[in-house]
């Protein structure tokens, strides 16, 4: 199933599948489906549609977006060879596909711990992974991403979203911008497997919001003001606070306040 926009998905080297969808719920819990339906894929399964009705973000969280205007999408890869304990991996590598396509269109895009990508201080991009385990391994994982492009407005109580056109004043093709993130995604995919995690990981570090300067957070015991240390290989956030603890930190455990 495909449409014109996403011709340019035609011949993108390690990608196996492509499902292109006029509408559905989530493209992760029709992905979700498949799988628990018994269907087989090999390789990387794509799947993008013109219109989430309910598109899921971390946690329960809900993400909003106009239909024909951005990117709703889902990837299904198979890392057998990353381990369970690192399956934070796959956060960083989506993470850096997207954060590293907008900066080819502005400036001032980052990643917030743990996988949004923000122009300043807005948001323009959301990831929700999920992972099945087989063993210590991970057997199946669902990547699914929302990306801001040509949307002007936003109704819902989201606190703080953006899109690229309204970073720019300018529109954008849809397809271009999926098959960028698609082939910088299958890269990074290629260099872990090749042992690369490690470059992954440095690269993410030094891409991310507010990594340099102090700042204020608010966990279960108040407001504090804290600078960046670390994020761990298990996903942690590490922050040093004013009278230099380390902070340790899962997601949602700590918010920035912005």
């Amino acid at each position: 199933m495909t449409c014109s926009r996403y011709t340019v998905m035609e011949g993108v080297e390690g990608l196996h599948s492509f499902i292109h969808l006029d509408a559905v719920d989530s493209t992760n819990s029709y992905l979700r489906h498949l799988l628990d339906q018994g269907e087989q894929f090999d390789g990387l399964t794509l799947v993008v549609t013109d219109n989430q009705t309910l598109g899921r973000g971390q946690q329960g969280n809900s993400w909003e977006s106009e239909s024909n205007k951005n990117l709703t999408f889902s990837f299904l890869c198979h890392p057998i060879f990353l381990k369970a304990s690192e399956q934070y991996l796959l956060s960083q590598m989506i993470a850096l596909s997207v954060q590293e396509t907008l900066c080819a269109y502005t400036e001032g895009v980052t990643i917030k711990w743990p996988n949004d990508i923000y122009w300043h201080d807005k948001k323009i991009s959301g990831t929700l992974i999920e992972c099945d385990l087989k063993g210590k391994s991970i057997c199946n994982c669902i990547v699914g991403t929302g990306l801001n492009v040509n949307q002007e407005r936003f109704l819902s109580d989201a606190p703080n979203p953006v899109s690229l056109k309204m970073t720019t004043n300018q529109s954008y093709e849809l397809g271009s911008l999926l098959r960028e993130v698609t082939c910088r995604f299958i890269s990074y995919i290629r260099m872990a497997e090749a042992g690369g995690d490690e470059n992954i990981r440095q690269c993410y570090k030094q891409r991310l919001y507010r990594r340099n300067g102090s700042y204020t957070y608010e966990d279960a015991h108040g407001r504090f003001s804290a600078s960046f240390v670390d994020v761990e290989n298990s996903g942690r956030l590490l922050l040093l606070d004013q009278d230099y603890n380390v902070r340790r930190y899962e997601f949602k455990e700590v918010k920035f306040i912005i």
